[in-house]
């Protein structure tokens, strides 16, 4: 006869454990982002409806992990990403070709980017894309360039949240954070080309509306349009100087000659 089975051990489930598991998951999905401060622990641990201990026990193992931090102003989201993207900063700064790769990069990922958006927004998506739109188009109003291009870059980036791919997401993050530094291009220089301003409002707004209205053909084509006019107006703008500069050489070449005898 058989021994009868012995009852299986359920292991107990720990509220700290619980808590890790909802945080890195809003990390992992971007609702947190690095360098984003939480509130204070007393406030955090309400909202979370847990214990001060359980939440300081899943926040050191989120530490551990190398997704948290803490300094003597709280616990942070860890610029987690930064010892991938701070070499590359350095590396692709240092190389003008670099600009026309990134823009055939940023052509396929923006392109499949607002296919999956079109595809995949919720309503959040849709509330956060529409408000976003609505901040651009007051920067252009207001002939505000550095706030309509930190506009520009943030429509972008809820369009890769809205594609619902961490992998996505994260990745071009890492992008959009080099494109705000001005590793690529300058941005307030594309954005003061006269005639660009009005252009690119337009071209978001048509990208916005693709995806709002959940058609993935439209949305990947405005994408991809957008992406190749950019690149195209960052070269004339590029030979422009390169003129300007060698013109500039020819009117100092009066004071590098000696007087003809």
């Amino acid at each position: 006869m058989p021994p009868p089975h012995e009852p299986l051990a359920v292991k107990p489930v720990r509220i700290a454990d619980v808590v890790a598991e909802r945080i890195e998951k809003m990390i992992l999905e971007g609702a947190l982002r690095p360098g984003e401060k939480l509130v204070a622990e007393r406030d955090l641990a309400d909202k979370l409806g847990v214990s001060r201990p359980s939440l300081r026990d899943a926040l050191a193992k989120l530490e551990q992990k190398g997704l948290l931090g803490t300094n003597k102003g709280g616990t942070f989201v860890s610029p987690f990403l930064a010892p991938f993207a701070e070499p590359l900063d350095a590396l692709f700064s240092d190389d003008q070709r670099v600009t026309a790769d990134y823009f055939e990069y940023r052509t396929i990922m923006e392109a499949n980017a607002a296919r999956l958006a079109a595809r995949r927004l919720t309503d959040i998506d849709r509330d956060n894309i529409t408000s976003c739109l609505a901040a651009l188009t007051l920067a252009h109003q207001a002939d505000d360039p550095r706030a309509e291009a930190d506009a520009d870059a943030d429509l972008h980036l809820l369009i890769y949240e809205a594609s619902h791919n961490v992998v996505l997401l994260h990745i071009m993050r890492v992008i959009s954070g080099m494109l705000r530094k001005g590793v690529f291009y300058n941005r307030e220089r594309l954005y003061r080309r006269a005639g660009v301003r009005d252009i690119l409002l337009a071209q978001h707004v048509a990208i916005a509306e693709a995806v709002l209205a959940g058609d993935p053909e439209r949305a990947e084509k405005t994408a991809s349009d957008h992406v190749r006019f950019t690149f195209d107006t960052i070269e004339d703008i590029r030979r422009d100087e390169m003129r300007r500069e060698a013109s500039q050489r020819r009117n100092e070449r009066r004071g590098l000659l000696a007087d003809q005898a």
